[in-house]
């Protein structure tokens, strides 16, 4: 089944809806991140986040970056999302020693960490980017990504993720919900809406017994009810290419890359999005010499 994600708003027109089904996205990161169950739940809760947000972006070739940095075991978390919300991202750290909360409760708030920042990088296709950052509290990513929108951008917003592993520590389901509420939502919508988010309960026990993207949302918009707008495929992808590896060769500087082509080794890059390996001979790079000049 491929991933998708689906947005909506209320019948009233006071918050904005979108949900996410992630598993493929999150199976694939994990195979080509190689991660531990720990790193497999945070990585993957971050990509769901991801994926939403840059499809919520209304530049066509904008992308958005989000990097995680809370000084837990994982240490750094990069994902990248273009604007349909295709993502990509890596670890630094993807072998994470087994934490749980309790016995079949993975502590991703431990794996994170709460020293640290949650900062998104939006790139708009203007002159500089906007960056926002905030301060981790919790060390869960629903809790950040929650706290980013309410103190730098100014909207009131409830985040819930989830990835459910299986027995044999694949990924069984993944995805999410973001909920927005636009200005002037009266007190009313407020208060039904957290009545509709604490009755529907954590996201991962809807996703295991197989709801929907779709029947999420009816269930925590509850009594608001929901429209919706639109249904997006997305997919985990990385937009990495010998073109742009070459590149990135050539900024090395004539220099390192004399020393390279003069070990008379092949030379791979790997690209650390996917598990692309780009390998230059000695004659690969002295044409790559030839075009410094």
């Amino acid at each position: 089944m491929h991933d998708y994600l689906v947005r909506g708003m209320t019948m009233d027109g006071y918050v904005k809806a979108v949900a996410i089904r992630s598993t493929e996205i999150v199976r694939r990161a994990a195979q080509i991140q190689g991660t531990t169950p720990n790193a497999t739940a945070a990585f993957g809760r971050a990509l769901t986040a991801a994926s939403m947000m840059g499809n919520m972006q209304k530049v066509e070739n904008g992308s958005m970056t989000m990097q995680i940095r809370g000084g837990g075991p994982i240490g750094t978390i990069v994902c990248v999302s273009d604007s349909v919300g295709n993502v990509r991202g890596y670890v630094v750290e993807p072998k994470v020693p087994l934490v749980e909360k309790y016995p079949g409760k993975l502590d991703v708030g431990a794996t994170v960490g709460t020293e640290g920042t949650l900062t998104v990088i939006r790139d708009l296709q203007m002159k500089e980017p906007y960056i926002g950052s905030v301060k981790l509290v919790s060390g869960e990513i629903g809790d950040a990504v929650t706290a980013y929108f309410a103190q730098s951008e100014q909207t009131p917003t409830a985040c819930a993720l989830g990835v459910l592993l299986d027995r044999d520590q694949s990924v069984k389901v993944a995805g999410g919900y973001l909920l927005q509420l636009l200005p002037d939502a009266p007190e009313e919508i407020i208060e039904k809406l957290e009545k509709g988010i604490e009755r529907a309960g954590a996201v991962t026990p809807m996703l295991e017994q197989g709801m929907t993207p779709e029947d999420i949302l009816g269930a925590v918009c509850g009594d608001l009810g929901v429209v919706f707008l639109d249904t997006t495929e997305v997919s985990y992808k990385c937009y990495c290419s010998r073109d742009r590896v070459e590149q990135a060769l050539i900024s090395l500087g004539r220099k390192e890359l004399t020393e390279i082509m003069e070990e008379g080794k092949t030379f791979p890059v790997e690209c650390q999005f996917c598990d692309t390996v780009y390998r230059f001979t000695p004659e690969d790079i002295s044409e790559l010499l030839k075009k410094i000049g």
